[in-house]
Formats: C-alpha cells, sequence, structure tokens
C-alpha cells in the first residue's frame, strides 16, 4: 500500500508541476507565431523582432537567479507559486497592449515568471523521486514542454489567422491558473522540508558555494552546458515560423509545417527517458546534442520541402530530448542547501545565451547573411556544449543526491 501511494504521489507531482510547464512552453512556443503576426501588424523590423525574444531571455536570466537563490531561502513550493503567478498575470495583460514598449516590458515579467519556475521545478521533483527513477520522472516533466508547444502550435494554426493573436494570448494564459490552484495543494520537497529549522547558509555563503573547489568543475561544465544548449535553442526556434516564410511559404503554410516538426518532439523526449537510466546522463545529452547540431546543418541549408520537414524533425527530437537530459542531469550537481542556486545560476547563465540567439539572427537577417550560415553558427553552438559534457562532465546516474 506504502508503494502504491508513493507512486500515486509522484504521479501528481509529476501531473501538477507538469501543467505549469506545459503552460510555460505554450507562451513561448506561441510566441514563435505571433511575432511573426507583429511584424506585419505594427511593421517591425527583423532587429525588433529579435529583440522580442531577446527581451523575453532577459528576463530569464534575472527570474533562474533571483528565484533559484530565493528556493534554497524560502523553500521550491512557494517559489514554484510565485513564479507560475507572475508568468500568468504577465501573459493575459501582454494580449491587451497596442504598442512594442509596453509589449516588451510585460515580457520581461513574462521571463522573470518562466525562467525562475523551470529550473526550481525541476529541483522539487528531483528531491522528492527515489535515484533510480529521478532521471526518468525528470525527463517526462521536460516532455510536458512539447505537450505546450503542440498546443501552441495547434492555437496558432487555428486561431491567429481568423481570430489574431491577442486571442491567442488569453488562450494561453488562463489555464495557466489552473495549475496555480493545483500548486496550492503540493507539498515541498521532502529534501528542503528536511532541513527544518536548521540555520541555512547566507545568499552571498551560497553563490559562493556554487564556486568552491568542489562544485567549481561541474558549475563551469553547466555554464557552458546552458550557454550553448539555450543559445542554440531560443536563435533557431523562436525563429522557426519565420524562418519558414523567408524561405518561402505563407504564414499558414509556415505553422502547418511548423506543427509537423514539433510532434516530432514528444518521441525525443519518450526516449531520452528510457536512455537516460540505462545509458546515463553523459550518453543522452552527447548523442542528442551531435543529433541536434547535425539537424540545424541540414536545416539551414535545406532548399526543398522534404529536407525542410525531415531536417525539421529531427531538430526537435533530438534538441528537446537534450533539453530533458538537461533538466535532470542539473539538480544532481548540487548538494541540497545550494541546489536551487546552483541550478538557478546555471540557467541564468544559459539564458544570456537566450538573449543573443534570436537578437544575433535579427541582426544578420538584417544584414543579408544566408540561413545556411546562420545555423552553422548554431551547429558549433551545440558541438561545443557536447565537446565540454564528454570530457569533464561528471555521470551522475543512480546517484543518491547529497545532503
Amino acid at each position: 500500500m506504502e508503494g502504491k501511494t508513493k507512486i500515486i504521489s509522484n504521479r501528481r507531482l509529476l501531473g501538477v508541476a507538469g501543467l505549469g510547464w506545459m503552460f510555460d512552453a505554450m507562451d513561448v512556443g506561441m510566441l514563435s507565431f505571433i511575432v511573426v503576426a507583429l511584424q506585419a501588424e505594427w511593421d517591425l523590423t527583423s532587429q525588433q523582432v529579435g529583440w522580442i525574444g531577446s527581451i523575453n531571455s532577459i528576463g530569464m536570466v534575472f527570474g533562474a537567479f533571483l528565484f533559484g537563490i530565493m528556493a534554497d531561502r524560502v523553500g521550491r513550493k512557494k517559489v514554484f507559486i510565485i513564479t507560475l503567478l507572475l508568468f500568468s498575470i504577465g501573459s493575459g495583460l501582454s494580449a491587451l497592449v497596442t504598442s512594442l514598449s509596453l509589449f516588451l516590458v510585460l515580457r520581461f515579467l513574462i521571463g522573470m515568471g518562466l525562467g525562475g519556475e523551470l529550473p526550481v521545478a525541476s529541483t522539487l521533483v528531483s528531491e522528492s523521486v527515489p535515484a533510480k527513477n529521478r532521471g526518468k520522472v525528470v525527463v517526462l516533466l521536460e516532455s510536458f514542454w512539447a505537450l505546450g508547444w503542440l498546443i501552441a502550435a495547434l492555437i496558432s494554426y487555428f486561431v491567429i489567422p481568423g481570430y489574431g493573436w491577442r486571442i491567442a494570448l488569453i488562450l494561453s494564459a488562463l489555464p495557466a491558473f489552473y495549475a496555480l490552484y493545483l500548486r496550492l495543494h503540493l507539498p515541498d520537497s521532502p529534501k528542503y522540508v528536511e532541513l527544518g529549522n536548521k540555520v541555512k547558509p547566507t545568499i552571498m555563503q551560497n553563490i559562493k558555494s556554487v564556486w568552491a573547489i568542489e562544485h567549481r568543475q561541474q558549475t563551469l561544465v553547466l555554464w557552458i552546458l546552458w550557454f550553448c544548449v539555450v543559445f542554440s535553442y531560443y536563435g533557431m526556434f523562436l525563429w522557426l515560423p519565420s524562418v519558414m516564410v523567408m524561405k518561402g511559404f505563407s504564414l499558414i503554410k509556415s505553422f502547418e509545417y511548423v506543427l509537423i516538426m514539433t510532434l516530432a518532439q514528444l518521441p525525443g523526449y519518450f526516449t531520452a527517458a528510457w536512455f537516460i537510466e540505462r545509458m546515463g546522463r553523459k550518453f543522452v545529452l552527447v548523442t542528442y546534442l551531435v543529433g541536434t547540431a547535425v539537424s540545424a546543418y541540414f536545416f539551414g541549408a535545406a532548399e526543398g520541402l522534404p529536407m525542410l520537414i525531415t531536417s525539421g524533425m529531427f531538430l526537435s527530437f533530438f534538441n528537446l530530448g537534450a533539453w530533458g537530459a538537461l533538466y535532470a542531469y542539473t539538480p544532481e550537481q548540487y548538494p541540497t542547501t545550494i541546489r536551487g542556486t546552483g541550478a538557478g545560476m546555471a540557467a541564468a547563465a544559459g539564458r544570456v545565451g537566450g538573449v543573443l540567439g534570436p537578437l544575433l539572427i535579427g541582426y544578420l537577417v538584417a544584414g543579408g547573411t544566408p540561413l545556411s550560415m546562420i545555423f552553422t553558427i548554431f551547429t558549433i553552438a551545440i558541438l561545443i556544449g557536447a565537446i565540454v559534457v564528454l570530457f569533464w562532465g561528471k555521470e551522475t546516474k543512480n546517484t543518491v543526491l547529497q545532503d
């Protein structure tokens, strides 16, 4: 009976945390479609479109850093609720704006909520699941991101052309409040609860501990890995519908093809979840990052529709599988007292890449740089991340989380 209760509890935790993750993904996924509509409606330049994606990531830098630290001070659950509330309100209000400047302000706040929630959610789930299933469950948590992207693609395809981007944003924001309600009844991390009333290190002590000699190598590996993954992901995926339009397809057709590519994310997560407990974190990260790099190269160089769709599907498959492994791998590098801080700081370092990626494409496109060259840059960045993990990453398969 106790085992059954534990399974139900783990499933409930995965469901509640996953719902919030899904609505976050809906917002990010929908943004990639909305910027195409905004560019036409507000007559935006490529640089301004790049700033929409980048300001979101700037907010994520601050959110990941701030809320990661807060999670070690006040608990995972409280921060989990605060971040989703910030994200939900910002997303709903952004449907009402009429100027780019106000839209950018709200995207910053949404980014803060999103940037804070993701590392804290993965930390909470990691600390609540037995070691033998931890990697698989965290990758399955990350698979809710694919569901969110899929729903975003469906809403964008059926709603934006006929009803406009504002209605699409409202549809994405309202369900997030249901996830917030569910989260209020979620227990905090057992690992964090065990700390009880023990004297917790100060914020500065936690930050210094992340870079202490015993954690320095894994911190450096994580920061480089996060930067490379986020730089390439937000550079490529936020621009995906726009890239399809640049390659000569209509707005409706580009949405349709991106929807097809998005379907490949789910098997990417599920295969990563299967491999991660059998072959280890490093195997999944390196294999799926190399697969992402090869797919990115062929997507950028593709001319005909069959190659675009095929390489785009492999890009979604490998990239999102790598993301799942990244979220499983990150919290396992640190003890409980600094786990939120370490995961949050690594994510914040990555979000700097998320600022630069969309901006880089915006300015390179405006300067007439071929898409093949742009995607080659992302290919190289992803390979750097794979090499760093392969040679300097620490395997954490089946390890018990440090107290």
